[in-house]
């Protein structure tokens, strides 16, 4: 399909790519992976022809069908609606839409035999090209990707560049190219949007190549992994994972052959310099001199994966509750986040908060990191609470005129120089680099200063809203393993699932204006909401029959089984009783957590403490009571 052979590609005095071999074989899930700087954007610029190749060779069919995204499509502007930006893929319907429809419009006047047969040939080309299904292709994909019905006929400058470049990714999905070529295509998705491109992908019947810092992701569409390291292209032949432990097991063997070679040379080296001196030796140790020189050497493994060697700080330890949501409204206008929400952050808490686009994720970090209080209701901060807030607006908080070093040691002077630059290495910023101005920087290295700024911070809550924007994986990884050893309560907003897989023990979503939890990892919340979505299915009203057909008479139960789902239903409903008082009386304890003079008598607060702990576990049992039973009721109805 598309054969890469011994490819140079030199910037400057740099070789980004040295002699690289890569075959893209029909119907390859591929993903293109390695550091910041190895080249992956610039290998797909040189697929598509954008850049040209020192030496070596990029071949394919000329009719090869190719669909690039690029993050260089933010800047494509248009007043034009965005399902009429999405449907210029269909250029020959398109074309042939508009030549039928001015022969529709000279056959009024004009009913020569020689239009009505231009007619019909543009009909049968238009039909069998599927043209009376273009719009609804595009409605399909746009709804996939987050859009409304309304916001189809909106005018595509009237939206973000984040959405304009969903408009541009559905503009390439409905061109149904031979080849898709996806440059983090995910970076402006939430996470309903990530997993339907997830199940369009895995069905694409093309190539596909993604370039991608969401592992995840990759794990679960690509069937294939390259690797561009070392101006080299390696292939791995699964997923992500796979990719994982086949490198490690090539690094294992590498390891030992390094190690054997090196204990090889060192017998060598200490042969000749015994013998060299000898005349009757002399020889010998020449020849043995020779045959080390030409001995070709097994490199050592380079360590690709930095751990976290800083500790956070915070000089204070927090109350219990940590932040008490009570009664909560907000709203926009013609748009209700929430209404009469509740919630409470305890101390100890790591919140996964997560949800499609719209749904008020941001605006609920905002109002409990008190960035935002045009509310009603309480969003109280607890007592020894100290908090630091990331977004992606805290960018102007950074003073333009410091070093990045500098930056980060007048807002952390508990941390030593050793432990900051260890930090701004995790986030891309080594040697030389954390001297920079701040004010010459991207606004993807302000932002992982930003982030930098936030774990230094003597806090011991974090809210942090879309930290892993801009990160490659490695830095991702370090920010896992900096959230997986730091004690105090953090929640983030994330549509990075193997980050919040990683570091969350509670899962935020925000329903029917309403602030919902589940107790658990992301992988055990989306097991969960699978089996719900299969339960809400599986009681859903029915469509109704067709006026020609007369609806089948219902079956009538077997007498045991219905008697059997009485008795669940009525045990279920006693469930949902006791576990609405307890939650009252819980409620109630928290209250009293929450008075601060309760913190002055230390018997009083280990009593109150004990009782909180012991109805949150009776809570606790109650829920997976519940859910047990519910499964059970499931199963039998259906």
């Amino acid at each position: 399909m598309i054969a890469i052979n011994n490819l140079t590609f030199e910037i400057g005095a740099r070789a980004l790519y040295d002699e690289a071999n890569w075959h893209i074989k029909p119907g390859e899930k591929i993903g293109l992976i390695g550091a910041n700087g190895t080249g992956k954007t610039t290998l797909l610029k040189l697929i598509v022809g954008d850049y040209k190749p020192t030496s070596g060779t990029i071949s394919m069919a000329k009719d090869l069908a190719i669909g690039y995204l690029n993050q260089d499509l933010l800047s494509y502007a248009s007043d034009k609606s965005i399902l009429h930006v999405a449907m210029e893929a269909f250029e020959r319907q398109n074309q042939l839409h508009t030549e039928i429809e001015n022969l529709l419009k000279k056959i009024e006047t004009d009913y020569s035999e020689d239009l009505l047969h231009k007619l019909s040939d543009k009909q049968t080309e238009f039909e069998a090209l599927d043209g009376y299904n273009i719009e609804y292709k595009a409605h399909e994909i746009l709804a996939g990707l987050g859009f409304s019905e309304a916001d189809t006929h909106r005018k595509l400058s009237t939206f973000s560049g984040g959405w304009r470049m969903r408009v541009m990714l559905a503009k390439i999905l409905l061109q149904s190219p031979d080849i898709l070529l996806l440059d983090e295509p995910t970076n402006h998705l939430d996470l309903p949007s990530i997993q339907w491109l997830e199940d369009y992908l895995r069905a694409f019947e093309g190539a596909v190549v993604i370039v991608s810092h969401d592992r995840w992701f990759l794990d679960k569409v690509i069937n294939r992994t390259v690797e561009s390291r070392k101006g080299k292209l390696t292939v791995y032949a699964g997923n992500y994972s796979f990719y994982l432990e086949e490198k490690s097991l090539r690094e294992e063997i590498q390891r030992g052959e390094f190690k054997n070679q090196q204990a090889k040379i060192k017998q060598e080296e200490r042969l000749i310099e015994r013998f060299k001196a000898k005349a009757s030796k002399a020889k010998m140790a020449q020849s043995r001199m020779k045959m080390l020189d030409k001995m070709e050497r097994v490199d050592d493994v380079d360590d690709d994966n930095p751990s976290v060697n800083f500790t956070f700080k915070f000089s204070r330890q927090s109350g219990r509750n940590v932040t008490q949501i009570e009664h909560l409204s907000k709203s926009y206008p013609n748009l209700e986040i929430l209404n009469d929400a509740e919630a409470t952050i305890e101390k100890g808490d790591k919140i996964a908060l997560i949800g499609a686009n719209g749904r008020g994720k941001s605006t609920l970090l905002r109002v409990i990191a008190g960035a935002d209080t045009n509310f009603t209701g309480k969003a109280e901060t607890g007592y020894n609470v100290t908090k630091t807030f990331f977004a992606q607006h805290q960018l102007e908080s950074l003073h333009l005129d410091n070093e990045i070093l500098q930056e980060l040691v007048a807002f952390a002077p508990k941390h030593t120089e050793t432990e900051l630059r260890s930090i701004l290495g995790s986030f891309l910023f080594t040697g030389d680099d954390v001297f920079k101005k701040i004010r010459v920087l991207s606004g993807g290295e302000k932002s992982r200063v930003a982030l930098a700024k936030a774990l230094t911070a003597d806090a011991n809550f974090l809210i942090l809203d879309e930290p892993t924007n801009h990160l490659d994986m490695a830095s991702v990884n370090i920010l896992i393993q900096a959230l997986q050893q730091y004690e105090g309560t953090f929640i983030v907003v994330s549509h990075d699932r193997y980050l919040l897989d990683n570091i969350a023990n509670k899962i935020w979503f925000i329903e029917d204006q309403k602030i919902k939890e589940y107790p658990g990892t992301y992988q055990e919340y989306e097991e969960w909401a699978a089996k719900r979505k299969v339960q809400t299915k599986g009681i859903a009203t029915p469509p109704p029959p067709k006026k020609e057909e007369k609806p089948a008479p219902a079956p009538k139960p077997n007498d045991d089984k219905a008697k059997q789902l009485k008795k669940l239903n009525q045990d279920l409903g006693k469930l949902e009783e006791q576990i609405s008082g307890l939650e009252k009386e819980i409620k109630q304890v928290e209250a009293t957590l929450a008075d601060e003079k309760i913190y002055t008598d230390a018997a009083k607060l280990k009593d109150t403490n004990s009782v909180y702990q012991a109805k949150k576990d009776q809570l606790k049992s109650l829920q997976q009571n519940w859910e047990a039973l519910a499964e059970q009721i499931m199963e039998l109805e259906g």
